[in-house]
């Protein structure tokens, strides 16, 4: 076993804002079917402060002390036995599958990483990985999605919600959104057909008949978007693991959890990198600030996502 020493930011107990910690850890070995992928950059996501209060301890059992974070940018360090995708130096961007990206050296099963595009650099490629895949396979969640379904989106202007409103455009649906007032026209630029805002309107006024919602938000939201759906509707939440619990008789409630997907990360990606497809960096912080950070991403409402730059 390694016996060097490395950054990283954790957690020894369930708790607030102090419970994560920048402490140092051991290094890891690449296992068969691994690469060791020297972090050069992490996204900061919402499940990094569910995970710290324990809000998704039965979604996500962990053994502690736990490393957190979830998606990383970086170059291959090492390559263990029977990996063969890629190569010492190759610059590669994915979700590990599993928490433990706010490291810097981390073990990854190499189908779970992508190839990073030469036109990204590593912070703006460390932002799309959760919320590129993550928000795709959430639309798909509840079925296939159809030219002109009506698709209400929470949370719109966050990573994962930019990239739904997106998508949903691409195929043909009719987006209905809701975003904060600073961020009404920025979610309007992302192709949304209906905007609400929010802070000043109720979107039960404005949405009907409604196909899919997809809730990024949770809590009251959740419970007052029942209201909204078409009579075969379903909502598709990533925010309240008890989703099945406040699903009322005779409606359709499905909780998503993302799948790492190297291969539709790679198509993604590349429309990042062409510029067919937006995913901003609202925020940069350095290593030692994530645990800030992650306490910011609770209480801050922002467009895009926040990412770690491990060299500052």
């Amino acid at each position: 076993m390694s016996t060097t020493r490395q950054r990283a930011v954790l957690i020894r107990a369930y708790g607030g804002a102090s419970a994560a910690e920048v402490a140092e850890i051991a290094s890891p070995q690449a296992g068969r079917g691994e690469v060791l992928v020297r972090v050069r950059a992490a996204g900061v996501n919402g499940i990094d402060w569910k995970v710290r209060e324990g809000y998704v301890r039965d979604a996500f059992p962990l053994q502690l002390p736990a490393v957190l974070g979830i998606e990383l940018a970086g170059v291959v360090e090492a390559v263990g036995p029977g990996a063969s995708r890629f190569r010492v130096g190759d610059r590669v961007m994915g979700a590990p599958g599993r928490l433990g990206a706010y490291a810097d050296v981390v073990a990854v099963d190499e189908g779970n990483l992508a190839r990073t595009p030469a036109g990204l650099d590593d912070v703006q490629a460390a932002a799309i990985p959760v919320a590129a895949v993550a928000a795709w396979q959430s639309l798909h969640h509840a079925g296939p999605i159809r030219p002109g379904q009506r698709i209400l989106i929470h949370g719109a202007a966050g990573g994962l919600g930019g990239h739904a409103v997106q998508y949903a455009k691409r195929a043909g649906a009719e987006v209905f959104a809701t975003a904060a007032t600073a961020h009404v026209e920025y979610v309007r630029g992302l192709g949304a057909d209906h905007v609400i805002n929010h802070q000043t309107q109720r979107f039960e006024d404005i949405a009907r008949d409604i196909d899919l919602v997809l809730d990024y938000v949770g809590g009251e939201v959740l419970d007052r978007s029942w209201q909204v759906l078409a009579e075969n509707g379903a909502i598709v939440g990533t925010s309240s693991p008890d989703i099945l619990a406040r699903t009322p008789a005779g409606r359709r409630g499905l909780w998503f959890m993302n799948k790492p997907d190297a291969a539709l990360l790679e198509t993604l990606a590349a429309d990042v990198a062409a510029g067919t497809l937006k995913s901003p960096v609202s925020e940069v912080v350095g290593f030692n600030d994530l645990p800030a950070a992650i306490e910011r991403n609770r209480t801050t409402s922002r467009t895009g996502k926040v990412v770690a730059d491990f060299s500052r």
